[in-house]
């Protein structure tokens, strides 16, 4: 599966792109008063291979969750228990991504791509002698695009990563389980129509495997690639650079091996999340970013296939530092910056009227001729 995605990415359309600026050229403003909109416009216009680009919605955010063995370097204040309670907030609409979400009239998919503790709806968390079939169907059914009803995917590759300072996170054929679920979930939200996909995550301690994965990518030192994620304080911050730094001199990870750095030092989740932008980059349908754990994860899925960075659009840029290294690393130039650093797909959801704007400019803008106003 992983192959015939990336063999199905393809380059921008050239032509499309050309015909997006020659349509700003004729519209009715300035030329280049937009901004960052005109050349977002004309990326997606790219992408589709079409001028007007389709309006990218609706919109699905994807919330892949995992947790880490590297918890147990004391690289979280906070217990590793709160990743599968945070999926029952999910799944209740009580956290900030489901206000974000109702608010953009967009659905939300969560994925247990490799939760440490039984979840109410997973058959291994049922009462004994309780008949797993009589579990919440939404966990096996197919892809709805309710704003209104969250919905939880089971496809756990294994409780949690080994700790990455002791051995490798995954095992290549894990790595790649978790890419491929991530291509699957892709795939199921466009074929139920979704026009745009936004990424989510949710993990205690998953700051840390994404600021290996960046130092890894880029090159960068693991000092100006790590933050505090949750807002930890001095020591623990300093021991988590001391992690990550010691996890990359152990596994000494090839960027030109994206697999094989996912599974050293990454996460389920990061993994699933490189899997997703790869499947909608082969379906020629746009991503919109998260936070840190995204951008870490879009870094392996550009090492995988370069021009899937065509299909992404950095929706903020998160207070974490490795986002703004990775960013960079991309060439991609973030829509907001609110300070943020709460991930969930927050920062992406916030983001998406400024992406919806920019393509409806190339759909409902009149031109200079056709509203007979006089050109400069």
């Amino acid at each position: 599966m992983l192959e015939t995605t990336i063999a199905a990415i393809r380059p921008a359309d050239e032509a499309a792109m050309a015909a997006a600026r020659e349509l700003h050229g004729r519209l009715t403003k300035p030329a280049g008063s937009l901004g960052l909109l005109e050349e977002l416009s004309v990326r997606l216009a790219g992408l589709a291979g079409a001028c007007p680009p389709p309006l990218p919605e609706p919109a699905a955010v994807a919330i892949f969750a995992g947790d880490h063995g590297v918890h147990a370097q004391g690289v979280s204040p906070w217990p590793q228990e709160v990743t599968g309670q945070m999926i029952g907030n999910f799944l209740a609409g009580g956290a900030v991504v489901n206000a974000f979400a109702r608010q953009a009239g967009a659905s939300v998919t969560v994925v247990d791509v490799g939760v440490a503790t039984p979840l109410p709806t997973d058959p291994a968390a049922a009462p004994a002698g309780s008949d797993p079939a009589a579990l919440d169907p939404a966990v096996t059914g197919p892809a709805v695009l309710d704003p209104a009803v969250p919905r939880l995917v089971v496809a756990s590759v294994r409780r949690g990563t080994r700790d990455l300072t002791v051995t490798a996170a995954l095992t290549r054929d894990e790595a790649l389980a978790a890419v491929q679920t991530g291509i699957r979930i892709a795939d199921e939200l466009i074929d139920a129509g979704a026009g745009i996909l936004l990424t989510g995550d949710m993990g205690i301690g998953n700051t840390t495997p994404a600021a290996a994965l960046i130092a890894a990518f880029t090159g960068a030192d693991p000092l100006d690639a790590t933050g505090r994620g949750t807002g930890v304080d001095d020591p623990t911050y300093a021991r988590k650079v001391a992690v990550v730094r010691a996890a990359l001199a152990r596994h000494t990870p090839d960027p030109a091996d994206p697999l094989g750095v996912l599974a050293a030092v990454g996460g389920l989740e990061h993994a699933a999340l490189a899997g997703l932008i790869l499947g909608a980059a082969a379906r020629r349908t746009p991503v919109l970013l998260d936070g840190v754990i995204a951008v870490s994860a879009a870094l392996a899925a550009a090492a995988f296939a370069p021009a899937a960075v065509c299909a992404m659009v950095a929706g903020h840029r998160s207070a974490e530092p490795g986002a703004t290294v990775a960013l960079r690393h991309l060439g991609l130039d973030p829509l907001i910056d609110l300070g943020l650093r709460l991930g969930e797909g927050t920062g992406a959801l916030l983001a998406l009227p400024v992406v919806t704007g920019a393509v409806r400019v190339l759909h409902e803008v009149a031109t200079f001729d056709s509203a007979g106003v006089a050109e400069k």
